[in-house]
């Protein structure tokens, strides 16, 4: 570990960046798997789903950042490789036949809602070790995907 200017222990702040770490690793490889449906949408709601997706991707590609420099302020250094990403990450892989938008929109919707349970796994080891700081930034998270889970979800009912 790297010295930090966190007043956390240094036990505390190994057990949290490690998770961090973890949902680094998660958000860089379901950045790749917005990025592979944003690509390859084909059907009636394309116009509208090709500009979500980007959406999608360029905020996760933000949040990943803060994740990984908090990671990194805790002492940790962080991994994210192509190879270190494929190694780890707990997000199912995207079935290259997807092709249609309600395909893309499932697809997203349950990788979300795996992203999303790392998350709040982080949260919890964030919580038990005292890192408000980290919890603030897992609850941003938290936030901002369940509202993308829901629209995908919401877009998907009949």
């Amino acid at each position: 570990m790297y010295k930090s200017p966190s007043t956390l222990s240094e036990s505390a702040r190994g057990t949290v960046a490690a998770s961090l770490n973890d949902r680094l690793l998660d958000g860089l490889d379901l950045h790749g798997q917005i990025k592979v449906a944003h690509w390859n949408i084909k059907g009636p709601m394309f116009a509208s789903l090709h500009p979500l997706f980007e959406q999608f991707a360029i905020g996760l590609a933000a949040f990943n950042d803060t994740i990984a420099e908090r990671a990194v302020t805790l002492g940790l250094q962080v991994k994210g490789t192509a190879r270190q990403v494929a190694a780890s990450s707990r997000i199912p892989e995207y079935p290259v036949s997807a092709v249609r938008d309600m395909d893309h929109m499932a697809h997203l919707a349950d990788r979300f809602e795996q992203y999303l349970e790392g998350v709040r796994e982080t949260r919890r080891v964030a919580e038990q070790n005292g890192d408000t700081d980290s919890v603030d930034l897992m609850t941003q998270v938290v936030t901002e995907f369940e509202k993308n889970a829901w629209f995908l979800r919401a877009s998907l009912e009949r």
